[in-house]
């Protein structure tokens, strides 16, 4: 069924009847702070751990979109490791057999408006601190091991790297995703760009996370628009 966007809202005032008061003011709270106006890419990520600790990253810094490309390597998100955060964090899979998985998922965001940005050094990368975010941006990281697909990195448009001082002269994944979502997400909110969800933007979310926790909910929904 197609709602209009009073429906939503009543549903959602319906559903909130069997939700705690503190999941209710959670779920308001939390959603407010949600954006795509960033985004992450993994690249055929194989470590769980490490590929689960991103989802639980994205979801820390208000990321709602992880967009997961699986052409080599399928991902198993590890529960112990996210936390529950892929509940709260939309996982966007590209994992056709027999296409360029990372090609159809970048033209995909670029139609969506997004730059696309590697994270690799690179003859013409920037360090983080000097990356521009005056549009919505999508951050690429590629394998532990051999980092960004030459096809992943053609498609960019920027490249950026962190700055690094010590004789190791690479991060763990999880950790690099974290270190760029704190300088990203900290002037991306204080530089007072669009990056908060629109009205119905934010009522489909609240929604679908009311769904998610009132035990019963197929149920309550059914109820609900049998008395209409």
């Amino acid at each position: 069924m197609t709602l209009n966007l009073q429906q939503k809202k009543d549903l959602i005032a319906h559903l909130s009847l069997h939700a705690t008061k503190n999941k209710i003011e959670k779920i308001l709270e939390v959603s407010k702070e949600r954006t795509r106006y960033l985004t992450l890419v993994l690249e055929d990520i194989y470590q769980a751990h490490n590929a689960s600790a991103v989802v639980r990253t994205c979801d820390v810094f208000g990321i709602q979109d992880l967009y997961i490309v699986e052409q080599k390597n399928m991902l198993t998100v590890n529960d112990n490791v996210a936390l529950g955060s892929t509940k709260w964090v939309d996982l966007k899979r590209y994992n056709a057999p027999e296409k360029s998985n990372i090609e159809n998922c970048i033209l995909d965001l670029k139609k969506n408006g997004y730059k696309i940005v590697a994270t690799t050094p690179h003859t013409k990368d920037c360090n983080l601190s000097d990356l521009k975010i005056d549009q919505k941006t999508a951050l690429l990281f590629g394998t532990e091991e051999t980092g960004l697909t030459e096809k992943a990195i053609s498609l960019a448009d920027e490249y950026v790297k962190i700055p690094m001082y010590g004789f190791s002269e690479s991060l763990n994944i999880s950790v690099c995703a974290a270190i760029c979502l704190y300088d990203l997400t900290s002037r991306m909110r204080k530089e007072h760009r669009p990056w908060q969800f629109g009205e119905e933007e934010l009522i489909d979310l609240q929604l679908d996370w009311f769904r998610k926790v009132v035990v019963g909910a197929a149920g309550y929904e059914k109820l609900f628009f049998k008395s209409k």
